[in-house]
């Protein structure tokens, strides 16, 4: 049994009444420190996905401001946020960071709407970032209303878990996605040989788990495949970490330390020190995201949900 579920405690509640049934959820953090032998959490390393993401939006923020089209300060990214927990802010903070490496000047405005999927909302909030000024907008929300909002006022756009290249064909640059394929791939041929599934599984670029979709060539800036090539190729190998704390300030400070980690289940146990060796790390401990600090760059524009 596979559910999607941040916080849930359902695995927890009916696992041990079920004993031989596996349970997996994704996105949960309940099962990973439960000692049930047959709860399972499974999530991919979808902020490095995030982050390329995030480079082919800011080659094309810095080939319009190289061209004239905007100045640097107008190189804005407005981005759709279900909610104000780690999976989103580990989202977009990936996907900033990922445009900041090659657009210098790009800042970003957050819009919550507090729901997985409110195709409204959704779109309402598409329309405003782009009333204040956002050039491109992603999102971390399940409808594509944000992409057919933000071609019909003129912006740019990157997608995320589905390629909406077919519905806003002249906004949608390209999108991020995980490939649970493998996961299932795993997972079945583990209970068919009579081996345990993985208690908390997460792998990415490397393994296939994380792909980019296509590129819409008609409107990627020159030379963006061959740069996500190379940097995908990177992440990869390790050479460039999404979270280098090089790379980002917290209140114009660089981060030496993970903030006080709570306890309700969004995040990392407080036990774990997320930073080390420049950078922080995320889904080391837990498969779960657990990045959830606010870097400087990156603006709320409206209550936390």
């Amino acid at each position: 049994m596979l559910a999607r579920t941040p916080t849930s405690s359902w695995p927890r509640l009916a696992a041990p009444e079920y004993p031989d049934i596996q349970f997996i959820a994704c996105t949960n953090q309940v099962s990973w420190n439960d000692d049930l032998p047959n709860t399972h959490n499974a999530f991919a390393a979808i902020y490095e996905g995030r982050y390329l993401a995030g480079v082919v939006a800011g080659l094309k923020l810095q080939s319009m401001i190289d061209a004239g089209e905007i100045t640097p300060e107008q190189a804005v990214i407005g981005y759709v946020g279900a909610y104000s927990f780690a999976e989103v802010i580990s989202g977009f903070t990936s996907y900033y960071l990922g445009a900041k490496s090659v657009c210098p000047s790009v800042t970003m405005k957050v819009q919550f709407v507090g729901s997985w999927s409110d195709a409204t909302e959704e779109g309402n909030a598409a329309s405003a970032l782009c009333d204040a000024g956002c050039v491109l907008i992603s999102q971390h929300a399940d409808n594509s209303t944000p992409a057919t909002t933000a071609q019909s006022k003129g912006a740019f756009f990157t997608s995320y878990n589905n390629d909406m290249i077919s519905v806003a064909p002249e906004a949608c640059l390209t999108g991020t996605r995980i490939d649970w394929s493998i996961y299932f791939e795993e997972a079945i041929e583990a209970v068919a040989n009579g081996q345990e599934i993985p208690q908390d599984w997460c792998k990415g670029l490397k393994d296939g788990a994380v792909v980019l979709t296509d590129l819409n060539e008609d409107i990627c800036a020159p030379g963006t495949a061959d740069t996500v090539k190379e940097i995908a190729g990177k992440i990869e190998s390790g050479e460039i970490q999404v979270f280098d704390t090089k790379t980002f300030t917290v209140g114009g400070q660089e981060l030496t330390t993970a903030f006080a980690l709570d306890t309700d289940g969004d995040f990392a146990p407080d036990s774990e020190e997320a930073v080390f060796d420049g950078a922080y790390h995320e889904s080391y401990f837990q498969s779960a995201p657990y990045f959830a600090i606010q870097i400087d760059g990156i603006e709320w524009l409206n209550a936390a949900y």
